[in-house]
């Protein structure tokens, strides 16, 4: 059994996820880490960017344009973007597991309000909102509009003493089914605006769905090329998954057994075998919530002791700085839109320098926009920009 050390996992980061050596596409930039976090419309094009040098018209074009890349609620409940070829296996599986959640969760809320048949009520709704998007497509506001039953007022989740309109979370219902998908949107590109369009009008035709069993795997066999080696608990967690669906998975893929480190069991992609080395140094600038940040349960290996820097209370990573495998910061955009590094400790020279070039390219990138979001590292909160670069002086 192959012990895979924590040097080799972090070359594997720069060279698997694109990092180290950039994809020579959006689409290559998405594979490279199975799919991409897509709760902040930012992320995206960040998340390509860091892994390709794409031009924002270019990633625009693979979500808009080719649609080869689709926005899809998927593991965990959080929208990620899939190249196009991977929508079925989702669609079959984490998505499907998503779908029957929500589906149930809003049939009871339904009765709470005094509906006598929530589930047929919820099936009803979806129908309803189904072929009126099949007739036109429409942002959530659109929709309402278009079909009074949507502005029905119920308990908002997880909020019992809070009405809200029930439009939007029918359509994320439907949107986890796959029926439809996030299609133009009517926003710009740091906001999310979507407008809801049936899966068959976007993509030409409808891609179809995995069983389950089969869906799992592909996702499993995909994560462990991104993210192996990986332990089980990885796993579940990143799917959103039972051990059960993750250990038939890991079966069905054939995957190899490892030892990290410390010497906990892990798994490799069966045709994984040959050690990975990475010479030479790397920087990168990742945004809030991006697959490497957030693609495994255990982090140590990357993160050491800085999450409570980094990461909220639930979880949640904002921006951070990569520095040869290892998360050394984070960065934010000051008032004219440049871009600032914040280390947590001390950085060596060649780390600054790279790190503040990365700064400059990103800059340059942005063009004088200014990204916000929602999940603002524990490190910057407060923090007024001085300007210091990467070295934090």
């Amino acid at each position: 059994m192959r012990k895979v050390t924590d040097d080799e996992r972090r070359d594997r980061i720069g060279l698997r996820h694109a990092l180290a050596t950039a994809a020579p596409g959006v689409e290559d930039a998405v594979r490279a880490v199975t799919c991409l976090h897509a709760t902040e419309a930012s992320s995206i094009y960040l998340s390509a960017y860091a892994r390709s040098r794409a031009v924002r018209a270019s990633i625009s074009d693979a979500l808009f344009g080719r649609r080869t890349v689709v926005r899809q609620l998927a593991m965990r409940r959080t929208v990620f973007a899939f190249p196009v070829d991977l929508f079925a296996a989702a669609r079959g599986s984490a998505s499907a597991r998503v779908a029957r959640q929500m589906t149930a969760r809003l049939a009871k809320d339904a009765e709470l309000a005094g509906i006598d048949d929530g589930p047929a009520w919820v099936a009803d709704r979806c129908s309803e909102a189904l072929a009126a998007i099949r007739d036109e497509s429409g942002t959530t506001a659109q929709l309402r509009a278009r079909i009074p039953e949507l502005s029905t007022r119920i308990a908002a989740e997880g909020r019992p003493t809070v009405l809200a309109p029930v439009g939007s979370r029918v359509l994320s219902v439907l949107a986890a089914g796959g029926s439809v998908l996030r299609g133009e949107n009517a926003g710009r590109w740091q906001t999310s605006r979507p407008v809801w369009t049936a899966v068959e009008q976007w993509l030409g035709e409808d891609p179809g769905v995995l069983e389950e069993r089969a869906g799992y795997r592909e996702l499993v066999r995909r994560w462990l090329w991104s993210f192996g080696p990986g332990t089980e608990d990885d796993l579940v967690w990143w799917l959103g998954a039972t051990k059960t669906a993750v250990r038939r998975a890991l079966d069905d893929v054939g995957a190899t057994p490892a030892l990290l480190e410390d010497g906990t069991p892990a798994w490799l992609h069966p045709d994984d075998q040959e050690e990975v080395r990475l010479d030479g140094d790397w920087a990168a600038l990742l945004p809030t919530l991006d697959p490497t940040t957030m693609g495994w349960r255990r982090r140590d290996f990357y993160l050491g002791d800085h999450g409570p820097h980094l990461f909220d209370g639930a979880g949640n990573a904002g921006p951070t700085a990569w520095w040869n495998g290892r998360i050394v910061g984070t960065w934010t955009q000051q008032a004219d839109g440049t871009v600032e590094v914040v280390a947590i400790d001390p950085l060596p020279r060649a780390a600054v320098r790279a790190l503040d070039q990365e700064a400059a390219k990103l800059t340059a990138w942005f063009d004088g926009e200014r990204v916000a979001t929602g999940y603002v590292s524990p490190l910057i909160q407060g923090r007024v920009s001085r300007g210091a670069g990467a070295s934090g002086r």
